[in-house]
């Protein structure tokens, strides 16, 4: 009997024994799966489910009041307003470079997913003429948003009618008008000047060109020290509502909508044929995970549609210009041979 009694107390704890074993390979297996199903390369959050889960960091590589800081804060009161994102966000400034500073800031947070940053040409023309160690390549594409023009102004009382008027003294002598404009030489103002000029004849070679990178550009062509220039359609309407200004042409395939902006006239309906857009959109970190590329995809896809961000292109002279990564990354190619070739042409391109 007590041989029994031994026998059956050992089967006892064989089970028991075999039972715990199955619930402790169940907890490592539910482990596993876990580990498996969801972490990007970032380790935030379920690859099925990205949302963000921190402050969303926006930063527009320039001083606050230009291009990138409006596009930017606009876009981050857009997203809360119409409730397309729910998690905070705010523009941080990164001034300097032509944007290099704030190209490099980001780079530094390779594989976050709270980062975004707004960008345009200049984003490839910098590196080309050699003054960022990064390059459009070096970052993750998200979406395009608008289209925003150059446009070229002078002094209301100046001697020059129209675009065809101007082009024809700097064929005789380009160097005998002074261009300005807020981008540094070989950036933005620069090139979208001599880009018009080039298509009208022009030597852009002899162009002078002087750079008021703090913002004294307005100043110059009032008091007489420059006779163009060169910049946003937004810097120019307010001066041409004030009667201090005179647009000649603006790069937009067809004239704007708006009282002010719609009496531009453009450069292709003054026979010359050069459109040049002035694009912005938003890119990531090197690394994001593809979750959080994908997320942001969809909520700039929305923003783009929204009623609020239609209010916003309207009230800024932008156009609707959505595209998404692969596209967005096939026109910023064929746009980056483009600026290439004018580059060479002024003696500003890198050399190889």
């Amino acid at each position: 009997m007590k041989k029994f009694l031994s026998l059956l107390l050992l089967a006892v704890v064989a089970l028991f024994a075999v039972a715990c074993s199955g619930e402790g390979g169940s907890e490592e297996s539910t482990e596993s799966e876990s580990a498996d199903s969801g972490e990007g390369s970032g380790g935030e959050e379920s690859a099925e489910s990205w949302e963000p889960s921190e402050p969303i960091e926006i930063v527009a590589p320039a001083g606050a009041g230009g291009g990138y800081d409006t596009t930017a804060r606009m876009a981050m009161q857009t997203f809360s307003e119409e409730g397309i994102i729910e998690e905070d966000m705010g523009v941080t400034n990164k001034v300097g470079g032509g944007g290099a500073v704030g190209w490099s800031y980001i780079a530094d947070q390779a594989g976050s997913n709270h980062h975004l940053f707004v960008t345009s040409p200049p984003f490839l023309l910098v590196p080309l003429n050699g003054q960022s160690e990064y390059n459009y390549e070096d970052f993750t594409p998200i979406a395009n948003m608008i289209a925003d023009y150059p446009a070229f102004a002078v002094a209301e009382d100046a001697e020059w009618n129209d675009l065809n008027e101007l082009f024809e003294d700097m064929k005789e002598d380009p160097s005998s008008v002074t261009v300005v404009g807020t981008s540094s030489p070989g950036s933005m103002d620069h090139i979208a000047f001599a880009y018009v000029a080039k298509a009208a004849g022009v030597d852009i070679t002899q162009i002078k060109y002087v750079s008021a990178q703090d913002g004294e550009g307005v100043t110059q062509i009032l008091n007489g020290s420059a006779d163009v220039f060169s910049t946003g359609i937004a810097e120019t309407a307010e001066q041409a509502r004030a009667g201090n200004m005179r647009v000649l042409g603006v790069t937009s395939e067809e004239r704007l909508e708006g009282e002010t902006l719609g009496q531009f006239p453009t450069v292709q309906e003054q026979g010359i044929d050069a459109e040049l857009v002035n694009w912005r959109g938003f890119f990531g970190p090197p690394d994001m995970d593809q979750a959080a590329v994908d997320y942001y995809v969809e909520k700039f896809e929305e923003l783009s549609n929204s009623e609020g961000f239609a209010d916003v292109r309207a009230q800024f002279g932008w156009n609707e210009m959505y595209m998404a990564p692969e596209e967005y990354q096939e026109y910023l190619d064929a746009q980056n041979e483009e600026f290439q070739s004018i580059l060479d042409e002024l003696g500003l391109g890198q050399a190889e």
